[in-house]
């Protein structure tokens, strides 16, 4: 008898108490053995103790007795919320969320306990594992109404629930309006990504979170983006990471090196696999099995079978990723053969995965009667196999096949993705046949699929060769950010329609903004073999805006020289836009001998501007020569030249208040220069100290004061905080741009608010978030 397992010492008298009956769980085993421990429960009088029956009830179904589980909560007369929470979890567990769902309604409908958060946290995981979008929608709007909304656990649930559903934008939202995120929100975004095939975005959470997040990255983190960057195959970014996870420590789990080994192989780098593997005290069956997929995806067959018969030697049990990772991406069709023989002995094609995998092969070997009798007798139909079936169908030119069995797909459990609706676009092009691709077009509108950078390429393509060229350069248009595969779509649709000049346009536009992204990413080198690349290898003739992004790039890295020389040596007559970045970079750089030569330049160039006047004439006054910035300021109000006053918009709800300098017409004005009172004090405890060196900024020196306490966009910003709730984003629009001290103003105060706050000035967009500028303090 189970009890004969106690030592007396938990029995007082030989009457068995709580005590007891707690051990009791710690060495129960069995069914059995829980339901002696039941019987002992009820027999001494406890079976009303909500405790001992909430263990009873985690014991049974950590021991897959859920429906014993479930009769026992039924049969309590007082449940308290735990209790119910534990067999909602116990559910999931077992394999029938769906039977967590209707306990959650349940719970609601008729009782009158109240659900808490880890009781939301169950229902959202539990309608991911049913796959029911829409319960997850209901839950989410409950938790939202009963205000669970900010809590971190729940909001990682929600996120990787929408992810669960590709509603990437709704999962998003989520994200955004967390009002704190730890690593596992961070690091649910970046694998929800990964898993929906959205592969830059994950790749910019990761550099968001090393950038604007106070939050610490783990190994887990690394984990879930390593993937999107071996996708990528952004190989400086992997040894970037590589290198912190070095730093960090994060590199000592086994699980880490894996991710490199695949981020290495993906990247065609297999000299360094070896090396890698070396690491390990004792590689396990995941980093075989990465080797193993690294050296077969680089087309080294041998090395990767002699890996494999190594494994099988060792006497390690293989799993079916061991048999995918040796299925060749090309060629070899007897080793496929005999891999598919194995397979199919070993009973791996149970696994959704080796049927997936071995679809794929044969549709890329163009053996499509192999792929679809492998697709049909896959027992376990997975959104993968669906992809790679409809995928091998239009990589073979049967077009129609594919877009058959996407019509069967929708009638069956699984929604596409991007990836099935790229290839169905791929489909509809190959066709040219536009009512299709706008059918396609139409069930994209219903999903959060258009913001993928990759849909939106798919579509802009399916357009132009489907003859509507216009409404692909309206979605080229409208697409907030491109890569390279979008601008060649764009550029041979143009030519497709033998509209030369306007591709010549494009590829324009693409070389103006590569150059201008890598002046904004610092990287002088690329952006000087990108400008060479341009003149002597396509012969392209560069523009002004050009030879501008050139100057921006070298001057970010504050080589500012060579940026003069680079000026002085152009073939064309540098306009005042190219000197302004250069003096943009003195700014940053504070180099005010270089400094005046540019703005005596501007000067020059443009004269009726009294910006370059106030600017060179602050110069003056910074090197003590008073007469000569005198002479400047008297030539300036001769011509009788005035610089715009300052103002700046703010819209709550829809109405438009505008602010001056130093305004105090609005009527809360008392309440906003007291938000400004309470934020500055706030802001020095921070250690914030006013800018006041206005040598290299076209500020008037009268405005110095006033420019530390009451410009323009701090009154707007103060009235933004004090009219709307918090967390709302501010969202300000200024006329003149932003001077430095709003600047760190600006920043300061979306640290300390915790909100973000949106400036749209002169020259461009500012986003502050965390204490942290999007312009990375250089405008």
């Amino acid at each position: 008898m189970l009890l004969r397992s106690l030592s007396a010492e938990t029995t007082v008298g030989g009457v068995i108490n709580k005590n007891t009956i707690s051990d009791l769980f710690k060495i129960s085993s069995s069914l059995s053995h829980l339901t002696q421990t039941h019987a002992q429960i009820t027999t001494h009088g406890f079976q009303n103790d909500i405790r001992l029956l909430t263990k009873l009830t985690q014991r049974l179904s950590e021991l897959g007795a859920i429906h014993y589980a479930h009769n026992l909560v039924l049969s309590v007369h007082s449940p308290d919320v735990f209790l119910f929470n534990v067999l909602m979890g116990g559910f999931s567990n077992n394999g029938s969320p769906h039977s967590s769902l209707s306990l959650f309604s349940h719970l609601r409908k008729s009782t009158d306990l109240v659900p808490n958060s880890s009781t939301y946290t169950y229902a959202i995981s539990a309608a991911s594992g049913a796959r029911d979008e829409r319960a997850g929608r209901v839950v989410h709007g409950q938790a939202l109404v009963d205000g669970f909304d900010s809590e971190l656990r729940l909001g990682s649930n929600i996120v990787n629930m929408y992810f669960k559903f590709s509603r990437v934008g709704d999962a998003r939202k989520v994200f955004d309006r967390m009002p704190e995120r730890d690593s596992v929100l961070w690091n649910t975004m970046l694998s929800g990504y990964g898993e929906n095939e959205m592969y830059e975005e994950s790749v910019q959470v990761f550099r968001d979170l090393i950038n604007e997040s106070s939050t610490r990255f783990d190994s887990t983190t690394l984990l879930s983006v390593l993937p999107a960057v071996a996708e990528l195959q952004e190989l400086r970014l992997g040894m970037v990471i590589h290198s912190l996870a070095m730093k960090t420590g994060c590199y000592s789990h086994d699980f880490v090196r894996t991710g490199f080994i695949s981020l290495y192989s993906k990247c065609g780098k297999i000299e360094v696999l070896s090396t890698l593997f070396r690491d390990f005290c004792r590689p396990d069956i995941v980093a075989y099995n990465a080797m193993i997929h690294g050296y077969t995806s680089n087309d080294e067959t041998e090395l990767s079978l002699s890996l494999f018969k190594e494994l099988v030697l060792s006497g390690t049990r293989l799993n079916s990723s061991t048999v995918v990772s040796l299925i060749p991406v090309s060629g070899h069709l007897m080793l496929v053969y005999a891999i598919h023989g194995y397979s199919l002995k070993s009973g791996f094609l149970s696994h959704e995965s080796v049927p997936t995998a071995l679809t794929t092969v044969y549709s890329k070997l163009n053996e499509m009667e192999s792929a679809r009798k492998v697709f049909d007798e896959s027992p376990h139909k997975s959104l993968a196999s669906w992809n790679a079936m409809i995928s091998g169908y239009t990589q073979n030119g049967l077009t129609e096949d594919a877009i058959s069995l996407f019509r069967e797909m929708q009638k069956s459990e699984f929604s596409p993705n991007p990836i099935t609706i790229t290839c169905i676009l791929s489909a509809c092009a190959q066709l040219g046949t536009l009512s299709l691709g706008k059918w396609v077009h139409g069930l994209v509108r219903g999903t959060d699929f258009e913001s993928s950078i990759y849909v939106s390429t798919a579509l802009i393509g399916m357009y132009a060769k489907c003859g509507s060229i216009a409404e692909a350069r309206r979605l080229f248009d409208l697409m907030p950010k491109r890569n390279e595969v979008t601008w060649n779509t764009m550029i041979s649709g143009y030519g497709l329609h033998g509209h030369g000049q306007d591709a010549l346009s494009i590829f324009s536009e693409m070389l103006n903004s590569a150059l201008h992204q890598r002046s904004h990413a610092g990287l002088v080198k690329e952006g000087d073999d990108m400008f060479n690349s341009m003149v002597h290898r396509y012969g392209f003739e560069p523009s002004v805006k050009h030879y501008a992004c050139m100057v921006d790039i070298l001057g970010r890295a504050g080589h500012l020289q060579r940026a003069l020389q680079f000026i002085e040596a152009m073939p064309v007559e540098a306009d005042p836009s190219v000197w302004q970045t250069l003096l943009g970079a003195c700014r940053i750089h504070k180099d005010t001998n270089l400094a005046r030569t540019v703005s005596e330049k501007l000067f020059e160039l443009d004269p009726d501007n009294v910006g370059y006047h106030v600017l060179l004439s602050n110069i003056h006054s910074a090197d003590r020569n008073y007469p000569q910035a005198a002479t400047v300021r008297q030539a300036a109000k001769k011509r009788k030249l005035t610089k715009a006053p300052g103002c700046t918009l703010v819209e709550i709800g829809g109405t438009p208040h505008v602010f001056t300098s130093g305004d105090k017409s609005h009527p809360q004005v008392k309440a906003i220069y007291e938000k400004l009172e309470e934020l500055e004090g706030k802001m020095r405890e921070a250690g914030y100290q006013p800018e006041t060196e206005l040598a290299l900024h076209d500020v008037e020196e009268e405005e110095r004061e006033l420019m530390v306490k009451f410009h323009s966009e701090r009154l707007a910003i103060a009235f933004g905080l004090i009219a709307t709730e918090p967390g709302t984003e501010i969202r300000i629009i200024k006329n003149l741009r932003v001077c430095l001290d709003c600047h760190t103003v600006t920043k300061l105060i979306s640290e300390i608010t915790e909100r973000v706050i949106v400036v749209r000035d002169a020259n461009r967009f500012h986003h502050f978030r965390d204490g942290v500028c999007s312009c990375g303090d250089y405008w």
